[in-house]
C-alpha cells in the first residue's frame, strides 16, 4: 500500500477546507470509504486515483508521492532560479542542484519571517543557520591537522558544543515567537494567520522558491524514512 496517498489526499482536502462528507459526496463514495482511504486502511483502485486527482486538480504522481509538486513537475538544476548570494563557480550537477534547493528554501524562510513582521524570527533564523554552517566548516577545517587553529578565537574543544547550545536556544526562540509567545525582550508574531500556508499559497506567493522548498521537504523526509527503516 502506498504510504503517501492517504496523507496527501487528506492534506489536499483540508487545505481547501472541504469537509470529508462533502468530498465523499462530490467523489460519489461514502464518507466511511473516504475516511478509510485517508487513514490508509483501504487502498483505492486506479479509477478512483484518477478521479480524485481530477477533483483536486493535481497529478497522480503527486498523490502517490512520486513528486512533491501538485502539478506533477519534476525539477532539474536548470529549473531552479539562482538566488542572491550564490557563487558562479562551476560545480557538478548534483552539487548545484542541492545548493540551489537549500539557498532558495532559506530565502523562503526569510520571506516568511518578514511577512510575520518579526525581528526575532529574522534574528534567530540567522543565528540558527549561521551557527550550523559554522559547525560544519569547523569539522571540515579540522580534518587537516595542518590547518591553523588561529583562524578561530573559540577553542575547537568547545566550539561546536557551544554553538549547538546557542542553536538550541535560537530554535526555542523561533518556536516561541512564531507561536505568539513573548520571551524576555523578544518580539513575537501577533497574528499567526499570516503564517497560514498551503501548497497553493506557497506556489502563488513564492513562485521562485516554492519548488525548491517542496523538493527539500521530500528529499529530507525520504532520508528520514530511509534511516528509520534501515
Amino acid at each position: 500500500m502506498n504510504s503517501d496517498f492517504p496523507r496527501i489526499i487528506a492534506l489536499q482536502r483540508k487545505e481547501r477546507q472541504i469537509s470529508q462528507k462533502q468530498a465523499a459526496a462530490d467523489l460519489g463514495i461514502s464518507q466511511a470509504l473516504l475516511s478509510h482511504y485517508e487513514k490508509g486502511i483501504r487502498e483505492c483502485g486506479l479509477d478512483f486515483l484518477v478521479k480524485i486527482a481530477d477533483y483536486y486538480n493535481v497529478s497522480c504522481d503527486y498523490l502517490l508521492g512520486r513528486t512533491p509538486e501538485p502539478e506533477g513537475r519534476i525539477i532539474s538544476v536548470e529549473d531552479i532560479p539562482e538566488d542572491d548570494g550564490n557563487n558562479s563557480m562551476p560545480s557538478p550537477e548534483v552539487v548545484a542542484f542541492n545548493r540551489k534547493i537549500v539557498n532558495n528554501s532559506v530565502s523562503l524562510l526569510y520571506s516568511l519571517a518578514q511577512k510575520a513582521n518579526s525581528i526575532t524570527l529574522i534574528k534567530e533564523i540567522s543565528s540558527y543557520l549561521m551557527l550550523n554552517v559554522y559547525k560544519l566548516f569547523r569539522i571540515i577545517y579540522n580534518a587537516n591537522p595542518h590547518n591553523d587553529q588561529k583562524l578561530f578565537s573559540v577553542h575547537k574543544v568547545v566550539a561546536n558544543d557551544d554553538a549547538s547550545a546557542i542553536i538550541s536556544m535560537s530554535e526555542a526562540n523561533v518556536k516561541a515567537a512564531s507561536c505568539g509567545i513573548p520571551i524576555g525582550d523578544n518580539d513575537y508574531v501577533r497574528d499567526t494567520e499570516v503564517l497560514y500556508l498551503t501548497t497553493s499559497i506557497l506556489s502563488q506567493t513564492y513562485p521562485e522558491y516554492s519548488s525548491s522548498l517542496l523538493n527539500l521537504i521530500k528529499i529530507s523526509e525520504d532520508s528520514i524514512h530511509k534511516k528509520r527503516n534501515a
